[in-house]
């Protein structure tokens, strides 16, 4: 047997990050053999002394807060053969993901006691010596132990200051946290001590509401909406949360310490309640699971493992009927809501099918609002609409052209131009948005489950590539110009959204795993971001497997030529933009005493949305395309090269540069948090290479197809 450090035998990985990965091991220098958890730094890292700074800081970090007894304990930080690692106490139990989910919701009492027990820790962690900011608290980071049921903080890695970097326009860094549970100066890099307060605020309405962090809607002043009419919690809590998630740090509790004292008066038991223990709380969940698989009724082989359960907690028989009755009555008033739904999507269905864009806004944000089960709700909206819906006569559908082999149909779409307009006496020049008319084709792939892809039909012709050197704000990289010979192909009508995302992540594995919910803004419509170049491959491999066609990233010669659209101009909408045409950042943006513009030419200044939008909310291009400006930054398949030099003329991937899956990959098209001249048609990468593992929140993808094309 091969020990670590003479001292530790690996038994398997618990998990793996971007900086190191975790390992459960035995300690063989204790008698007892007792497990433990090893963290080993990727050797990738081993010469980077940012990332072993951190590494070492977080054993540090450890060595000082392990003195609580409910934070693990840190055994070793050593090096053996190069590499770096870190042993601490192994908890055995579960994190809290498995409590506090979507659907669930737990009693006022146990919130309270949540609460308490967290912030208790806390208390310590920002007092302690210097005091730590958290930075990550979440579900995922809260251990329960088993048996007595105790709160574990868990996660102190300081190692993810780097490893969560995502990297701005001119390359400055934001350290991110978890999306739901990061307030927004965390969010611009700034973590407090009121960050942690704003997150353990988070986590205690996810655990009362049932809903998600990520789809509570916000107000007029971006405060968070979670109390909503059909929730019973007192007064004084739902005051104390509101004050834990204000949107500004200085509007919340500033400490863990302050926090606590304002808990103080909802920790006196009060009568005619339920006050849940740990081990009461598993167990109530675990009725309300076998309750709902029974359709409100035990089976004989669920009440037998209830009462193994029942014995594993060590609850008397009168704590379990104190449990189930709480449990049923819980079941009740799932179905209720349930109920609720579907008597509102009756009349709707009635009154207008298929539902507009609002209204399929307005259902999703009263089922949220409800907590209800995505499950449930599909068997629910399937039967009400195939019971309920207006019938129409059939229509004979239109004969179908054909565009590379595959049947197409006509649309319409709308595309728009900024023309100038000279004021009075050609004083006080303004732009005026000039829109269009145009019709395109495309064929839609059925991804399943109702989820569309729609693909354009781009055909193919000749264009010049790259910027003039009279363009303002151009780059070297983008020269020099060179005629494209571009075939004809199939390309997406939108950036790749979440939910097409999940539709594909469903699909078999070809090569790799899929996070199924990368993306940090949240949201359907919205484009998936946070995927790497090797993801966004995977997506298409798993789509062509499915689909039996040939999807992949375009070239980046597909992608602007595309993009153009036939239009020679800067911008597909002309010589400038605006952001009531796309989304970017349509403000000044100062960085390192530079002053980066929020206009193009002598275009206007516009707003700065901070966040992605939905997909096809602004005029298309002139092929019929939506979003290629702005929005999200979007890979390519070529590999990174300084300028056109020798680049090929017949329009695909330029991948013969530093071996293969080694090179760095090119991204096109500008993103919500760029300025208006990285959106250019031309515009590459931020004139740098981007690493094929990246992963920001804005970066996505759109796919093509070329049928009988290949790379």
């Amino acid at each position: 047997m091969t020990l670590l450090a003479e001292r530790y035998e690996i038994i398997r990985e618990l998990g793996k990050g971007s900086f190191a990965v975790t390992y459960l091991a035995k300690d063989h220098q204790l008698p007892s053999h007792p497990l433990c958890v090893v963290k080993q730094l990727h050797t990738i890292h081993k010469n980077d002394q940012r990332v072993l700074k951190l590494f070492e800081k977080e054993a540090i970090v450890l060595e000082k807060l392990g003195k609580h007894p409910q934070i693990p304990t840190l055994l070793a930080y050593f090096g053996q053969d190069d590499n770096y690692y870190i042993s601490q106490e192994y908890i055995l139990g579960n994190d809290l993901s498995t409590e506090i989910a979507h659907g669930k919701r737990w009693s006022e009492d146990n919130v309270i006691q949540l609460l308490k027990e967290v912030l208790e820790i806390l208390v310590f962690v920002h007092t302690h010596d210097e005091g730590v900011i958290h930075r990550d608290i979440k579900p995922k980071n809260l251990m329960r132990r088993q048996p007595d049921g105790k709160i574990f903080l868990i996660d102190f890695g300081s190692v993810k200051e780097l490893g969560s970097i995502i990297l701005n326009p001119q390359g400055g860094s934001t350290v991110a946290g978890s999306p739901g549970y990061m307030p927004h100066e965390q969010f611009l890099g700034k973590p407090c001590y009121a960050s942690d307060i704003y997150a353990v605020g988070m986590t205690a309405i996810y655990a009362l509401t049932g809903i998600d962090p990520q789809k509570l809607e916000e107000d007029d002043y971006a405060e968070k909406i979670w109390r909503y009419s059909h929730l019973q919690v007192s007064d004084y809590l739902a005051e104390f949360l509101t004050t834990m998630i204000r949107r500004k740090a200085d509007k919340r509790y500033p400490s863990a310490k302050e926090a606590l004292a304002a808990l103080q008066p909802l920790l006196e038991p009060s009568t005619g309640t339920i006050v849940f223990t740990p081990a009461k709380n598993v167990y109530c969940n675990e009725v309300i699971k076998r309750l709902k698989e029974g359709n409100g009724k035990l089976s004989v082989v669920a009440e037998q493992l209830l009462k193994q359960e029942r014995q594993r907690l060590a609850l008397s028989e009168a704590d379990a009927k104190e449990v189930y009755q709480y449990a049923i009555a819980q079941v009740r008033d799932y179905e209720t809501r349930l109920q609720e739904y579907e008597d509102l999507l009756i009349k709707v269905v009635q009154e207008q099918f298929p539902f507009s864009q609002q209204t399929e806004a307005e259902l999703a944000q009263f089922r949220e609002s409800l907590g209800l089960k995505s499950e449930d709700v599909l068997k629910i909206e399937e039967r009400v609409k195939y019971e309920y819906r207006p019938q129409k006569l059939p229509t004979p559908p239109p004969q179908p052209e054909k565009f590379l082999g595959i049947s197409v149909t006509s649309f319409e779409f709308e595309t728009a131009k900024l023309i100038q307009k000279p004021g009075i006496f050609g004083f006080g020049k303004s732009w005026e948005i000039q829109r269009s008319r145009k019709k395109a084709r495309l064929f839609i792939e059925d991804l399943g489950n109702g989820v569309t892809l729609e693909m354009v039909a781009i055909p193919g012709g000749t264009f010049i590539m790259g910027s003039p050197d009279d363009e303002e704000e151009r780059y070297n990289s983008e020269s020099p110009q060179h005629q494209v010979n571009v075939p004809p192909f199939f390309m997406g009508k939108y950036p790749i959204t979440q939910k097409q995302w999940q539709a594909v992540a469903a699909l078999e594995k070809v090569n790799i795993d899929l996070n199924s919910d990368p993306s940090y803004f949240k949201g359907d419509h919205l484009p998936v971001e946070c995927v790497s170049w090797y993801d966004a491959q995977e997506f298409c491999a798993r789509l062509s497997q499915k689909a039996q066609k040939t999807y992949r990233l375009p070239s980046e010669a597909e992608w602007e030529y595309a993009c153009r659209g036939g239009t020679t101009t800067p911008f597909y909408f002309g010589e400038t933009i605006s952001t009531d045409l796309a989304n970017y950042r349509g403000t000044d943006w100062k960085y390192q005493g530079e002053v980066y513009p929020g206009n193009y030419g002598q275009g206007q200044k516009g707003e700065f949305r901070e966040k992605t939008t939905e997909v096809g909310i602004f005029p298309a291009n002139p092929c019929g395309l939506y979003d290629m400006c702005g929005n999200v930054w979007e890979w390519c398949e070529d590999e990174w090269h300084e300028n056109y030099i020798d680049a090929p003329t017949d329009g695909s991937a330029w991948t013969s540069l530093r071996g293969g899956e080694n090179g760095y990959v090119v991204l096109r098209g500008g993103s919500w948090i760029n300025n208006p001249y990285i959106c250019r048609s031309a515009s590459r990468n931020l004139n740098a290479w981007a690493e094929r593992d990246l992963l920001s929140y804005d970066i996505g993808f759109r796919v093509v197809c070329g049928v009988g094309r290949t790379l």
